[in-house]
């Protein structure tokens, strides 16, 4: 996820990510997404086991910015929204 000028980049793993995304754009929880408004989905990988998401979601914190670009970029060039129902 990203704020509306694409400046900062949060990375995340949930069972329910309709929920969650809801709860980023509205600020329920007072977190890091809340702090720095982050309201927008960019880039969404689906995984059926857990260890694989979690093992996945530490592989994309542990690289650089420039990689997270590139990651969202491949998919989703224009930063846009990404609606999930």
């Amino acid at each position: 996820m990203t704020n509306d000028y694409n400046t900062v980049l949060y990375t995340g793993v949930t069972s329910n990510i309709a929920k969650r995304v809801y709860e980023h754009k509205n600020k329920l929880i007072e977190s890091f997404t809340k702090r720095y408004n982050i309201t927008k989905l960019v880039y969404v990988e689906e995984y059926s086991d857990i260890n694989e998401a979690l093992r996945r979601e530490k592989q994309i914190k542990g690289g650089s910015r420039k990689k997270k670009i590139e990651l969202t970029k491949r998919n989703n060039p224009d930063f846009n929204d990404i609606k999930v129902i």
